[in-house]
């Protein structure tokens, strides 16, 4: 199949797509590491801010066939950038439902988004809308993701205020949480998060805080897209605490680890390229260290694409890609996120999702791009 794309330069080339891969599906758990894919929502194409359930929740069906767990109602879902908290409220109780009907692994997103970051807001009311949440995912029986706050991160006039407000929420949890920790490229609102600028201080901030509450802690995701500060602190954590990894511009060496130690993952990168992690972890269940880096290394360069800055503009790609696998019959995000990615940027997303062995079904691939193309087009010339 043949297709005419844009390039940077402003030139047009012809491009043609490869037969994909075959990847098989697990035939049991995987269990070289626990990993989570950062779910993306599929929105209603007639609304800014409803979803289409079916579609969304086919989604996730589709991620535990594939043997990874489901983290829901995260920043992928585009939570706090179009997806408020009533609508995340009833997609974590979906989503909990879809999970205990097929046994598959799931841990959800509890945060402050209830709250608006501005000058106005106070510890307590932080802590209060952490309760709220927390509350809802376990009531139900989740596992919590407990999420970086900006209300919190605009309250917080230093170190001692981030040990409080965590310090109140993890003596109350029922069951160990996973902590979150986005780097102010994934949101700038998050710039200073656990009291400091310097990354760390910052960092021993957080392990202090773990320490002093070790048994309701399952684990930390941090997405600071810096390798040597994630494996740093890895070394740096209790023993039985985990590292999820969420950098994903370097998840491949991160998992498979090195000197016994390794991290595991919660990255929303995996939404995209759920067939190829996968099979890269069906081979490393194999001790095939080969056939996982041939499974996952061509990812990488896709992944660093997806997540060029601006770094937040990443669920673009993410939803690109389920449009062009057929999960979903549109092109659109919530509140017009669709539009946050040139056309030229979309193309060569094509050319390396196809590098990386990632489009299932060319012909179809292929239809949907030129459609983009020529949308984009017409828009261009309104």
């Amino acid at each position: 199949m043949n297709i005419v794309l844009p390039r940077a330069d402003g030139t047009l080339a012809s491009y043609t797509v490869r037969e994909p891969p075959v990847c098989p599906a697990p035939t049991g758990p995987i269990r070289s590491c626990v990993a989570y894919a950062a779910a993306h929502v599929v929105c209603d194409p007639h609304s800014d801010t409803e979803l289409d359930w079916d579609a969304t929740l086919a989604y996730r069906r589709h991620l535990w066939s594939l043997g990874l767990g489901v983290a829901e109602a995260m920043d992928t879902a585009q939570r706090g950038m179009g997806l408020d908290w009533p609508v995340a409220r009833e997609l974590i109780g979906r989503s909990l439902a879809e999970a205990r009907a097929v046994n598959g692994l799931i841990a959800c997103g509890a945060g402050t988004d209830q709250l608006a970051p501005d000058a106005r807001v106070s510890l307590d009311a932080v802590e209060r809308a952490y309760e709220e949440q927390v509350g809802y995912v376990e009531d139900r029986g989740g596992r919590v993701v407990l999420m970086a706050s900006r209300a919190l991160a605009r309250a917080a006039r230093g170190p001692d205020d981030y040990r409080r407000v965590y310090g109140t929420i993890l003596r109350q949890i029922r069951r160990p949480v996973i902590l979150h920790w986005l780097g102010e490229m994934f949101d700038p609102q998050l710039t200073g998060y656990w009291g400091s600028p310097d990354l760390g201080d910052a960092m021993g901030v957080c392990l202090e805080i773990i320490a002093e509450h070790r048994a309701k802690v399952d684990g930390i995701k941090i997405s600071l897209l810096d390798p040597e500060r994630e494996v740093e602190m890895r070394a740096r954590l209790p023993q039985g605490v985990r590292m999820y990894t969420g950098d994903d511009f370097n998840y491949d060496r991160l998992i498979l680890g090195e000197g016994g130690a390794h991290s595991d993952a919660l990255l929303g990168i995996f939404d995209a390229i759920a067939p190829a992690a996968s099979a890269a972890l069906q081979a490393l269940d194999r001790g095939d260290v080969a056939g996982y880096r041939a499974a996952l290394e061509p990812t990488v360069p896709l992944s660093r694409h997806i997540f060029e800055p601006p770094t937040y503009a990443y669920k673009t790609g993410i939803v690109f890609l389920a449009y062009l696998n057929g999960h979903q019959s549109h092109f659109r995000l919530l509140g017009g996120g669709e539009s946050r990615r040139s056309a030229t940027h979309l193309a060569e997303l094509f050319r390396l999702a196809d590098a990386a062995g990632l489009l299932a079904d060319p012909e179809r691939a292929v239809e949907r791009m030129g459609r983009v193309l020529a949308w984009t087009r017409s828009r261009a010339s309104v």
